[in-house]
């Protein structure tokens, strides 16, 4: 019996490769679906990076702002605080020289009294002396008299104190009175000006005389409203300058004393020097003639007392030694 031959199987038939050859297809489109979508993706991914980084150099830039607000409060608050400080510090100093002062004046309670009670001794030493003077003054002949002040001199002097409390509380009293003086001397030879201390008024007339003339008379009267010189608030250079330098014996002079204290140098000792440079002519009598007017400008200022009585006691005495007069204003109007 015959037997059949069986047919060989082909593995790589055309079947086989059909399959093979779809999957490889496949393969190959799907890579490229994927190269042709992958720059799409990249692109979409850089400008979501470059707007992230955007963002953060945004509130990168806001931070730093914030730091340097709080940094420029900070420095605010320093600055705040070392004037804070400071104050206190100062605080702490005059509270400490308030204490000092207080207790400083509890302990000098005592010769605070004791100044007192002597300065009420010397200014009733100083009453008595001018009422023992008043006695012994001899009697003026009221002959060429205006007010008690002699006018029948040739040439005049007005010796002015030009200090701080003259100026600022008798000032319209002084160009008053220095009109009244100069009316009641209606034809005079020579005026001179200065302050106590022997400054000129006007630097060009120095040790000359000021002709007399309405026009010179308006002038002085003028410049006596913004002159201020230096003054020491004594008159003792004024007075003797001007006899020093104006001093003749063929000549009849006054001076005119306007002031309101003497806080500094010797009574007696300028009542020497002013007889020493005054000399008596042959009749006996001084040469220049002394007035003085005293304003009562201090008088409500405590602790000038003894300061007033000095200059009054120092100007009655020289108007009473060389033929002149004293008058005490009781007012600054």
């Amino acid at each position: 019996m015959k037997h059949k031959q069986r047919k060989a199987i082909e593995i790589f038939n055309l079947s086989f490769l059909d399959v093979i050859s779809c999957g490889f297809g496949a393969i190959i489109l799907l890579l490229v679906i994927s190269k042709i979508s992958q720059p799409i993706v990249v692109e979409e991914a850089t400008a979501d990076l470059r707007q992230t980084l955007s963002d953060l150099q945004q509130q990168l830039i806001i931070k730093q702002d914030e730091i340097k607000q709080v940094e420029s409060e900070l420095i605010n608050s320093e600055q705040q605080l070392q004037q804070i400080t400071q104050n206190y510090e100062i605080k702490l100093t005059q509270l400490k020289t308030v204490k000092g002062e207080a207790k400083e004046s509890s302990q000098n309670l005592v010769a605070q009294k004791i100044i007192e009670q002597k300065m009420s001794q010397a200014i009733q030493t100083l009453t008595d002396e001018m009422r023992r003077l008043q006695k012994n003054k001899p009697v003026i002949n009221k002959q060429n008299t205006v007010g008690g002040i002699s006018v029948n001199s040739e040439y005049i002097i007005f010796i002015i104190d030009t200090s701080g409390s003259m100026k600022n509380f008798a000032w319209p009293l002084v160009r008053k009175k220095m009109k009244e003086i100069l009316d009641i001397h209606p034809n005079v030879k020579g005026i001179q000006v200065m302050n106590d201390m022997g400054d000129y008024m006007f630097s060009q007339y120095a040790g000359k005389w000021i002709s007399d003339t309405p026009a010179r008379r308006r002038s002085i009267l003028k410049r006596l409203s913004s002159w201020e010189p230096f003054s020491n608030s004594s008159p003792e250079e004024g007075i003797t300058y001007a006899i020093k330098h104006f001093y003749a014996t063929d000549k009849q002079l006054s001076l005119f004393v306007f002031g309101d204290d003497f806080s500094r140098g010797s009574i007696q000792s300028l009542l020497d020097t002013v007889d020493r440079l005054n000399r008596r002519n042959s009749r006996g009598k001084k040469r220049v003639r002394i007035n003085a007017v005293g304003f009562p400008v201090l008088f409500s200022h405590p602790g000038t007392e003894m300061n007033i009585a000095r200059f009054s006691a120092l100007m009655r005495k020289l108007a009473e030694n060389n033929n002149g007069s004293f008058v005490g204003l009781t007012h600054t109007k």
